[in-house]
């Protein structure tokens, strides 16, 4: 005798009412970010997109009836102007000299922080107060009561070495772009050692105890662990300090006002833009310096990134 199995119900489909309050949530953790998001919109974004609308017209500040659309023209007189040019070629050298010599500096002071000694905390804290003055402020100093020739520091001194006949140089106009250059260079360490001794300072210490007890001098521990250790903190040193130089104009206008070879890009652009009035040329420039910055941008945020996934990977 069989007996007959009652039909098996289908379970209905369930709406899918799990997704509602994550999306929910979701806007509620976004919803406080969103006047911010709007002002930077509106601050950063909305300049630029004009910067980039302007760059394609031939228009000049006193005749602005006469404006018209150029297209890519003013791109191409950037980069054809000798100028110009040469106001590139000064921008890179600025930047590699600057970024070196600061990351080099930078990584010898870290070196001696990191070790242990008597009033390293005020040393730590004396090395910072460069780097937080303001760039115009640090220009001045070093225009006035560094460089000058007449009362300034360094003249001073080699008069308290030499006697009367010691030589007293006028830096600035004997060798400018290297007067920039100092300047920069001295603000702009601190920030690298800073990099560097949080790099340092995140060494395992057992590794290096373990290549001490197996016969290993400074050196051998420094070119073997500290190096590969380091190098993505050195990355990130070079690429944010170039972001910076690249588009620094305090220095350069306040020591030498673009004169004697010193004109970098970003002062260019000041010189076309408020001398010249050629409002389309200084933006087609003024792009140009961005799309350089966003690349090294780019790429220091990938090493940021990587940095924070060696981090939880231990």
């Amino acid at each position: 005798m069989t007996v007959a199995t009652p039909p098996t119900r289908v379970a209905a489909p369930q709406r899918p009412t799990a997704r509602r309050p994550n999306r929910m949530r979701a806007w509620a953790t976004r919803a406080p970010l969103l006047p911010a998001l709007i002002f930077m919109i509106l601050v950063t974004q909305l300049p630029f997109v004009a910067t980039l609308v302007i760059s394609f017209f031939d228009w000049n500040a006193l005749y602005p009836d006469d404006r018209h659309f150029a297209g890519f023209a003013n791109y191409a007189e950037v980069l054809s102007t000798p100028d110009l040019r040469r106001s590139v070629g000064t921008t890179v050298l600025l930047t590699v000299t600057v970024v070196l010599v600061s990351l080099v500096l930078g990584l010898a002071l870290a070196l001696l922080l990191d070790r242990r000694f008597r009033g390293r905390a005020a040393v730590r804290t004396m090395l910072i107060a460069p780097f937080l003055l303001v760039p115009i402020a640090a220009a001045l100093l070093w225009k006035h009561v560094l460089f000058n020739p007449e009362y300034g520091l360094f003249n001073g001194v080699l008069s308290w070495i030499g006697g009367d006949g010691a030589p007293q140089p006028d830096w600035i106009s004997e060798m400018p772009l290297m007067a920039v250059e100092a300047s920069l260079i001295w603000q702009w360490t601190p920030f690298m050692t800073l990099i560097l001794l949080a790099g340092l300072q995140s060494r395992d210490a057992q590794l290096l105890e373990a290549a001490r007890m197996d016969g290993a001098n400074d050196w051998q521990v420094f070119v073997h662990i500290t190096l590969p250790h380091m190098r993505r903190y050195l990355e990130l040193s070079v690429l944010l300090g170039s972001i910076y130089i690249v588009q620094n104009f305090d220095a350069v206008y306040t020591i030498t006002s673009g004169g004697l070879g010193t004109a970098n890009l970003p002062y260019t652009i000041y010189q076309t833009f408020y001398q010249a009035h050629e409002n389309g040329l200084a933006s087609a420039a003024g792009v140009i310096v961005v799309i350089g910055s966003l690349v090294l941008a780019t790429f220091a945020l990938r090493v940021v990134s990587s940095l924070f996934r060696a981090e939880v990977s231990r």
